[in-house]
């Protein structure tokens, strides 16, 4: 991934440095549990433990002559280690160390999102307890539907969070498999308790069976999680976008002094974090696109698979890190216009309360579509004048002044009676 989208201690998690130590620490750990059933000698362990080490660049070396990344690294690091090198790898194939660091590296990626999920779920809660009754407009078909608070919307993405939290706890556990059993999953040269052993030291399972390779179908379901989360923060971002149009404005990014919106508008200030979010969400969910498409193998395994997850894993779990530390930013920042809200809640010239007034009218004995076809007759008048009101031109209107008074009209015009339950909703959400 480019440096742009990069924070160090995600992408140090891809860097070739931990991926060589995971793979060295795999190989030791085998030739331990090898030692404890009596298959090498124990002198020999300690002279692997004492002696192994690799050069990034000495592998490099070997790889542009072998083709082949775990040769070369299995090859620099016997340099070091002299005779007792030929106890490396014994019985095992090369996936047997790939796919168990593989699993190593998705679980410590894991945890860095899940940190910064915690992150978000705590600015998101913060924000919608001060905005829990800060009346705005909801809106439905992008159309003026009825009062909602702007602590709702947030309350409503905190919960969003919250669940894939679980998902991602889910996708973690999932991924968290190793395998040490050979060349097609049938352990032919070594025993399971290897593959034990090795999996309980790296906090790994062992896969119940694998072939060559752990199964795709762990690793696609970790990468359509990491989707499904980019997905929702486009769409979180997509909101804030609406909130900040010209003629919204109910919302902004924050504006740093000395900021510049556009090369050529001094006057813009555009929601350029947000747009970021929404672009970076279509990359991550190609990314999981791949990973579907890596499910379908030939027999015990071919090697389609690899060159793909060689991009598509340090990228989505970079980028997913990016995007969850910048919306957390854009949250705890995001500029609050309640007054606006309010004047937008207002456009509508009372249109929004026409569902209370069709409540009221079938409590008095009408017929739904009697209710409706008197409420929308008068909503119609209302949305063609411009001028007009809807509580006044109810109040004027004589067929529906049979069932109602004036003054039950003016009390369905209630902002109140719309936040009564918010508390209760948001006893729901963070609990009491």
């Amino acid at each position: 991934m480019i440096p742009r989208y990069t924070r160090k201690k995600m992408a140090a998690i891809w860097e070739p440095e931990n991926k060589f130590n995971l793979w060295l620490k795999i190989e030791i750990l085998v030739c331990e549990a090898l030692a404890k059933q009596g298959e090498i000698p124990s002198s020999a362990v300690e002279t692997i433990k004492n002696n192994a080490r690799f050069s990034i660049e000495r592998i490099e070396q070997i790889e542009e002559v072998v083709k082949h990344d775990v040769i070369a690294f299995l090859t620099s690091v016997g340099e070091q280690i002299g005779p007792d090198a030929r106890y490396l790898h014994l019985g095992l194939t090369s996936s047997d160390i790939l796919d168990t660091s593989f699993a190593c590296q998705l679980k410590q990626a894991s945890e860095i999102l899940l940190e910064d999920i915690d992150q978000l779920l705590e600015t998101l809660k913060t924000r919608a307890y001060q905005h829990k009754n800060t009346l705005m407009v909801g809106r439905t078909h992008g159309i003026h539907a009825e009062p909602i608070t702007f602590g709702f919307k947030l309350a409503l993405w905190y919960e969003e969070m919250r669940r894939h939290r679980e998902r991602l706890l889910q996708a973690k556990e999932n991924i968290s498999f190793g395998k040490i059993s050979g060349a097609v999953g049938t352990f032919a040269h070594l025993s399971p308790q290897v593959e034990e052993y090795v999996c309980q030291h790296l906090g790994l399972k062992p896969d119940p069976i694998s072939t060559q390779i752990i199964q795709r179908d762990r690793h696609a379901n970790f990468f359509l999680t990491l989707a499904l989360i980019a997905s929702s923060l486009e769409k979180f971002s997509f909101e804030i976008r609406h909130l900040q149009r010209t003629e919204v404005l109910e919302a902004e990014e924050y504006f740093a002094t000395g900021q510049k919106g556009s090369s050529a508008m001094p006057h813009k200030r555009n929601p350029v974090l947000s747009e970021n979010i929404t672009g970076l969400a279509r990359l991550i969910r190609s990314y999981a696109l791949a990973s579907l498409e890596n499910v379908a193998l030939w027999h015990e395994r071919d090697i389609s698979h690899s060159s793909v997850e060689r991009v598509i894993a340090p990228d989505a779990t970079i980028l997913l890190d990016f995007m969850l530390h910048r919306f957390s930013g854009i949250i705890e920042k995001l500029v609050i216009y309640p007054e606006r809200m309010r004047e937008n809640l207002e456009k509508s010239r009372g249109l929004i309360f026409s569902e209370a007034i069709l409540l009221l009218l079938i409590k008095k004995g009408l017929s739904r579509e009697e209710a409706y076809r008197i409420v929308q007759k008068n909503a119609m008048k209302v949305w063609e004048d411009k001028n007009s009101n809807f509580q006044k031109t109810l109040s004027e209107d004589a067929e529906l002044l049979n069932y109602l008074t004036t003054s039950e009209i003016t009390e369905a015009f209630n902002f109140e009676h719309h936040l009564r339950h918010i508390d209760y909703i948001f006893a729901r959400v963070f609990g009491n």
